[in-house]
Formats: structure tokens, sequence, C-alpha cells
């Protein structure tokens, strides 16, 4: 059975994600220490033990993130088994896309660390808390309708497709001005629309100065070809080529997550399984709307894994 490796984005955090990893496993207690000692922070303590607020923090949220889903591959492989380039290809949404990168050994593990801090603080940085929002458009409401009620916000001020997640879940980001009006459109156009609890408005034009951060950060990083195609957000199409990998990350900060037309790409590639390795169980829910046919299921705890592993050959 052809597998996609996914990994999950923002919003996924929780307190206490990847302890039971952490106490049932070695190997996923050197990840964490090896997040914890590239940071120069206690990160596995924030993320065990909180406070909440302190880990949602997209500075904070970002490399967390990252550290439970390279923990449970990190468990896969020396514990199980399973290599990472057991899977066909591989994607993440948002920030889950570094995660895939360095599972497939794009990044190191600190590398990647260290770029999703950047990342996260150059994205906070970019737009004064209050200036930016972001909104989920639910209902029956598809990429093109979506598109119809971000023009009409943006007649007001910057609002644009930030997110398509899903047929029914799709997120518009921008000038707080221009997220109100498209909002208000939504009413008229038979689609619910809900403000989102963020700090910034992620993968909008007002991102820009993050992207050139990003660009400055990339540039100075090591990237080797991963081992099996990872999916880019902004092109919801496999890559493999580190200069291409570079230059798409740096899209992805002000550019829309593909990721319903990436697991359309991957499924109709040849992928019938899709399993988010990580916390929570965001992508799963999504793969299910999209691809239902496909076999979805999210890896969280030991039994996960070690269940897991049993169907792989």
């Amino acid at each position: 059975m052809s597998t996609a490796f996914i990994f999950p984005g923002q919003g996924s955090q929780a307190v206490g994600m990847g302890k039971s990893l952490a106490e049932a496993f070695g190997a996923a207690r050197a990840v964490f220490q090896e997040v914890d000692e590239a940071l120069g922070q206690n990160l596995s303590r924030l993320m065990w033990q909180g406070p909440e607020d302190e880990l949602t923090l997209t500075a904070n949220a970002q490399p967390a993130l990252m550290a439970v889903s390279l923990a449970a591959m990190r468990v896969l492989e020396t514990e199980f088994g399973v290599k990472p380039a057991s899977a066909s290809c591989a994607a993440g949404h948002s920030l889950g896309e570094y995660s895939a990168l360095a599972a497939m050994g794009a990044f190191t593990i600190s590398d990647a660390a260290r770029l999703l801090r950047r990342r996260g603080e150059a994205m906070q940085r970019a737009v004064p808390v209050g200036e930016g929002a972001m909104a989920s458009l639910i209902g029956k409401v598809d990429v093109a309708l979506a598109e119809e009620i971000a023009a009409e916000g943006a007649k007001v001020a910057v609002c644009v497709v930030a997110n398509d997640n899903n047929v029914g879940n799709v997120v518009i980001s921008g000038a707080k001005a221009g997220v109100d009006a498209a909002i208000a459109a939504a009413k008229t156009k038979g689609a619910r629309a809900i403000l989102l609890n963020v700090s910034a408005p992620f993968h909008s034009p007002l991102m820009a100065p993050a992207a050139d951060e990003m660009a400055e950060a990339l540039a100075q990083a090591v990237i080797a070809p991963p081992a099996a195609p990872v999916f880019a957000n902004v092109t919801a199409a496999p890559t493999q080529v580190p200069a291409d990998i570079r230059r798409l990350l740096v899209e992805q900060v002000t550019g829309r997550v593909r990721w319903r037309e990436s697991v359309t790409a991957m499924h109709t590639a040849g992928v019938a399984r899709f399993v988010e390795i990580g916390a929570g169980k965001v992508l799963t829910g999504m793969v299910k709307r999209i691809a239902p046919e496909a076999e979805a299921l999210a890896l969280n705890e030991p039994a996960d894994l070690e269940a897991f592993a049993k169907t792989v050959a």
C-alpha cells in the first residue's frame, strides 16, 4: 500500500503533547533534548507543563510541533524499523512542511528547530498585533466561493485565501478591515465565517517582511535532497531539489497553503494511506473529507506507533 507521511501545523499544539513518547522511548527523549539544546530553551518542559498561552505563542508552537513529529519519526525508525523512505511521499501543513522535510532528511532536527523559531518570530514581527486577522469560512464553501468572498474584503483592505484545507474549511487572511468586510460578505453568499484566535495574518501578502527574513535564514541553511518527494504547500507538487525547496519555503510565508490540492495530488499519484505523525488529528480529519476512499490515521501515542509498524512490510 502506497503511504504518505503528513505532518500537522499550528493549531494542533496542546499541553502534554509528546510526553508519553518521551516517557516510553529514549529515542524520543533524545529528539526533545536536541531541540532544547538547539534553541537554548527548555521547550520540552513548556510542552509538557505549560502554561498553554506560552506554548501557543507562534515562536514556541512551531518548533514544539516539529519536535513531537520528529520524535515520533525517530521512534518509528529506531524502535520499529520503519524508515522515512518507506513512505512514497510526504507533506506538511504550513510549519509542518519543515517537519516533513526534516523527517525525510532534508534538514537536521536542530536546523529545523532554529529555522522554525526564526520563522515564528519573523511572522509575529511582520504585523502589529490587532492589525491583521484570519477567518475560517465553513459550510458549503469551496475555494472558488472563498476567493469571491476574499475579493469583497480586498475592496476595503488586504484579504486573500490563505488555507485551502478542504471543501467546507477555507481560511482567509489579511488586514483586519479587509477580513471584517469579507466576513460581512460571506453572510450574503450563504457562508458562515468564524474569526480565528491568531496573532497575525499568516499566509497573506502582509507577511512579506517575514518572507524576507526567511529568505535570509534559508540562504544560510544546509538542505539535502529528501529521501522521498515532499509536496510543497504553495505548488501542491512534489520536489526533491534543494534549491527549489529553499525558494518554495520562502514563498510559503506569504503564499496559500494548498492542502486540499496536495492531498488530491498525492491520492491521484497512488497514495492509499495517509499517516499523520505528531500532535493531534486535524489533518486526518481533512484527508477523510478530501479523499474518503483513502485510509487516514494519526500516530500520537506509543501504542499508535507500535500498531502502525506492524502494518509496514
